[in-house]
C-alpha cells in the first residue's frame, strides 16, 4: 500500500465541482448566458425541490495559517451592516429576474467566520432574505461557527431562525499544532458551545478536523480524536491539509514545509482517525467525511441521495444553488459563475445594480455526462455507463483508468464502475481519468494539492 500512496499521490481537482474552476473557459460565461442559465434551472425546480442558497459571511477577526478560503482580516464590526445590505441587494437582483417566488430548500452561511456578525445582523440577513423567498418542505438552514466568536445568544438566534444544524472549525487540538497553524482554542471552549447546542435543541453538530497539519503526529492525532469522541458530533469532517501557498500567498506561509506530515505518515494519521472513528460507531461517507447512523447524511448515502458541492458532502441537492456575497459561487447545473473576490469591487457592482460575477464557465453537453460520472464516483464510488457518453470517450477513459484497474483498486463491468475499499483513498486520481478538461489542457505549473 505505502507504494500505492506514494505512486498515485500526485496534485490533483478536489471536484467539488466539474469542470474544476482553473478550467473553466478562459472568455468566461456572458451574464446574459448566465441570467438564462439560471432562470431555465429556476423554472425546472423551483417547485418540485426548491433552490439552495450559499452565502458568504467573509469577515475574521485573525488569520488562521491553513485557511485557503477567501476572507477578509478585520476586527472592526462596522462592516457588518454594510455588507448584509449589499448581500441583501444581491439578493433582491435574483429575485427581481426570477418569474416566481423563490421556494428556498437550503440555506448555508459559510466563511470567513458568520458568527463574526451579532445576533441582530444574523436576524437582519434571514428575515431580509425571506421578504422575498418563501421555505421549501424539509428547509434545512445551517452555518459554520468559530468557538472562539460563538455565543449562546447567537446560537439560539440561528436556531430561532430555523437552524437546526451547525458547524465548528476545530481542526485540531494540539497546543503546538495550533499555534503554528494560528488557530488557538480550548477543549472546553468548543466542548460550551458543543454543548450550548445540544441544550438549545440543534439535531446535528458537526466538527472539522484536519490531518497533515505541521507538527502533527500520530499521539497528537489520537488526543485531539479522542476529545472529539468524548463530544460525539453527529458529523465529522476530516479534511486533508491542502497546502497551496502559491495561490493563497502569506496566509499559508505561517510554517515551513519541512514542518509537515508527508506521503505515507500523512495517510496514516488519516488510517488512524478513520479506525478511531469507526471503533465509536461512525461510518465514513465519501472521502473524508464521516457520520453517525441517526444523521441524516448517513441515511441519504444509504439511499444514494448525497450531494456534493463547492461546500463538500451534503446530505441533499437542488438543481440551482445561488452564491451570494463576496467570492461566491453559484451552480446552475448548467453553469457556475463566481463573483467578486474583494468586498469593495463585490459592492461596487452589486450597487451598480448589476451581478456581481467576474468569471464562470457555461457547461457543453459532454460537461454534463462527465459530471454526473464524477459526481456519482464522488458520492457513490460507483458510476453507470450510459448511451450518453460517447464511445470514444468512454474508451479513453478506460486506457487512462488501465494502471489503478491492474493496482485492482476498482471493478470494471459492461454496466459502469465500483470503487473497491481499497481504492477508496485514491478516488480523486479516478475520477481525473474522467477529466477531460485536465487532460486536454494539463497545467504547466502546479494549482492544485496532492491527493492524498
Amino acid at each position: 500500500m505505502n507504494n500505492l500512496i506514494q505512486k498515485y499521490n500526485i496534485p490533483g481537482p478536489r471536484y467539488t465541482s466539474y469542470p474544476t474552476v482553473p478550467f473553466w473557459d478562459k472568455e468566461g460565461i456572458a451574464l446574459s448566458d448566465w441570467k438564462k442559465s439560471t432562470q431555465q434551472s429556476f423554472n425546472e425546480s423551483n417547485d418540485s425541490e426548491g433552490i439552495s442558497l450559499y452565502i458568504h459571511l467573509p469577515f475574521c477577526e485573525s488569520l488562521c495559517t491553513f485557511c485557503a478560503c477567501h476572507k477578509k482580516i478585520t476586527k472592526r464590526h462596522t462592516v457588518e451592516e454594510p455588507y448584509i445590505d449589499t448581500v441583501l441587494k444581491e439578493w433582491g437582483l435574483y429575485c427581481d429576474m426570477l418569474e416566481n417566488r423563490p421556494k428556498i430548500k437550503e440555506i448555508h452561511l459559510g466563511g470567513g467566520t458568520p458568527t463574526f456578525f451579532s445576533s441582530e445582523n444574523l436576524k437582519k440577513l434571514i428575515h431580509g432574505v425571506f421578504k422575498r423567498a418563501d421555505r421549501f418542505t424539509q428547509f434545512e438552514f445551517s452555518y459554520e461557527g468559530h468557538p472562539n466568536h460563538t455565543t449562546k445568544e447567537q446560537l439560539q438566534t440561528l436556531y430561532d431562525l430555523g437552524s437546526r444544524r451547525n458547524s465548528f472549525g476545530i481542526q485540531d487540538y494540539d497546543p503546538v499544532v495550533q499555534k503554528a497553524i494560528h488557530r488557538v482554542q480550548s477543549f472546553e471552549q468548543v466542548k460550551k458551545i458543543n454543548d450550548w447546542s445540544r441544550e438549545i435543541g440543534y439535531e446535528s453538530i458537526s466538527h472539522d478536523l484536519i490531518f497533515g497539519l505541521p507538527f502533527q503526529t500520530e499521539e497528537s492525532i489520537r488526543k485531539t480524536i479522542k476529545n472529539t469522541i468524548e463530544l460525539k458530533p453527529d458529523r465529522i469532517a476530516y479534511y486533508s491539509y491542502a497546502h497551496v501557498p502559491w495561490i493563497k500567498g502569506v496566509g499559508q506561509r505561517g510554517f515551513n514545509d519541512s514542518d509537515l506530515p508527508k506521503d505515507t505518515v500523512k495517510r496514516h494519521l488519516y488510517e488512524l482517525g478513520k479506525q478511531l472513528f469507526f471503533e465509536n460507531g461512525y461510518v465514513e461517507i465519501g472521502m473524508d467525511h464521516f457520520a453517525l447512523p441517526t444523521d441524516s447524511l448517513y441515511k441519504s448515502m444509504i439511499n444514494k441521495k448525497v450531494h456534493r458541492n463547492f461546500m463538500g458532502y451534503t446530505a441533499g441537492k437542488t438543481k440551482l444553488m445561488i452564491g451570494l456575497g463576496m467570492s461566491s459561487i453559484s451552480d446552475s447545473w448548467y453553469g457556475f459563475a463566481q463573483n467578486e473576490k474583494s468586498v469593495e469591487t463585490y459592492t461596487k457592482k452589486v450597487n451598480q445594480g448589476i451581478l456581481p460575477i467576474f468569471r464562470g464557465h457555461l457547461l457543453t453537453d459532454l460537461d454534463l455526462v462527465i459530471r454526473k460520472h464524477i459526481l456519482d464516483l464522488m458520492c457513490n464510488l460507483e458510476t453507470k455507463w450510459n448511451d450518453k457518453i460517447p464511445q470514444q470517450t468512454k474508451n479513453k477513459i478506460l486506457i487512462r483508468l488501465q494502471e489503478i484497474i491492474n493496482d485492482d483498486l476498482i471493478e470494471v463491468t459492461n454496466q459502469g464502475i465500483v470503487v473497491k475499499e481499497e481504492g477508496r483513498m485514491f478516488i480523486r486520481n479516478i475520477c481525473m481519468a474522467f477529466d477531460l478538461r485536465l487532460i486536454e489542457n494539463k497545467p504547466e505549473t502546479r494549482i492544485f494539492s496532492m491527493t492524498i
